[in-house]
């Protein structure tokens, strides 16, 4: 294989069936693109989890590496805007689903798909954030952005234990919000306390049936990375002029709702896409997160980290939602 071989996790659909593991590879394997990247840390988020599926239909072409977020040093480019030494991330547009990922030692990507590793934050911690913690500020600025503030009432958090909800919880505690974490866990209601929650309650009870049009006004707004039946259950009792911010599927693709929720409480439903987020919103984000938006009870106490060989567990427990915080994956050649 050559001095320039490394270990990549792959995914692999042939006519025998899918197959994923570690496979030796070459810089030569990679896609041709202008920066090339030493990757030290990857992380795991749902989407990684659905990629190492055939069922979960993401990945748009096979062999592929997975890992839909990267952190690293660059150790070429043909860029302007990269030197070898910078110290970057690299986190959404085909990452992982139709580009090589960064559940490998080198990963090759275009330029303007790059962020200069935020000042405030190492590669493990920007890992240890990820997808998930960008959709979770994402998700936080959109709600700033439609005028909720913390005097407005509290903000309910769904999947709060999960990779959004987690740094969800964190940010919006450090804005002063009052934060009421919803868990299936119940076990993980003296984390989410110390992470920022003021109060857990259950996942039935965040998104149990509401009899008619509307509900009750409960939640100044709410932080949705879960989708499904619940979504529409929650939008009929969100105050006045409130505001949901939905990202995810976990609890299924479908939403039922009816119009009174809009036109009764002038209720706002914004949809969050990390994947393309346009970039000069992208680095200030970044930017926020490795300083006033810092989830620092997360990164302290909240991250489990994992070797390569101990990947297809750590994807196990994302997809199955047994995981507790963020799982990180170390790719360091230097251990």
């Amino acid at each position: 294989m050559g001095e320039n071989a490394f270990r990549a996790f792959r995914v692999h659909l042939e006519e025998e069936g899918f197959s994923s593991g570690i496979d030796m590879l070459n810089l030569s394997d990679l896609p041709d693109n202008e920066v090339t990247i030493e990757v030290f840390y990857s992380s795991v988020n749902y989407k990684d989890g659905l990629a190492s599926t055939p069922k979960g239909k993401v990945v748009s072409s096979y062999p592929l590496i997975l890992g839909i977020d990267l952190a690293g040093r660059v150790v070429a480019s043909r860029s302007p805007e990269f030197q070898a030494g910078d110290e970057v991330l690299c986190t959404g547009y085909g990452l992982g689903v139709s580009h090589d990922g960064g559940y490998a030692e080198f990963a090759r990507v275009p330029a303007e798909w790059l962020v200069k590793l935020p000042e405030g934050l190492t590669h493990q911690e920007s890992m240890a954030i990820g997808t998930a913690g960008f959709t979770a500020a994402l998700s936080v600025e959109r709600l700033l952005q439609s005028g909720v503030q913390p005097g407005n009432g509290p903000v309910l958090v769904r999947g709060a234990t999960g990779g959004v909800g987690s740094i969800a919880v964190n940010i919006l505690s450090r804005l002063g919000f009052e934060v009421v974490a919803s868990t299936g866990k119940p076990e993980a209601e003296t984390a989410l306390i110390r992470w920022g929650a003021s109060s857990v309650i259950s996942r039935d009870a965040a998104s149990a049936s509401v009899k008619g049009a509307l509900g009750k006004s409960q939640w100044a707004a709410a932080i949705d990375p879960v989708g499904g039946a619940g979504t529409g259950e929650i939008l009929k009792t969100v105050k006045y002029g409130g505001t949901v911010a939905l990202s995810g599927l976990t609890g299924g693709g479908a939403v039922e709702t009816s119009v009174f929720p809009f036109i009764l409480r002038g209720v706002n439903l914004l949809g969050i896409d990390s994947v393309y987020c346009p970039q000069a919103e992208r680095l200030e984000l970044w930017k926020r997160l490795g300083s006033e938006w810092k989830p620092e009870q997360v990164l302290q106490d909240g991250v489990k980290v994992y070797e390569l060989e101990q990947l297809e567990e750590a994807l196990s427990i994302v997809l199955n939602g047994k995981a507790i915080g963020r799982q990180v994956v170390s790719l360091r050649r230097d251990k």
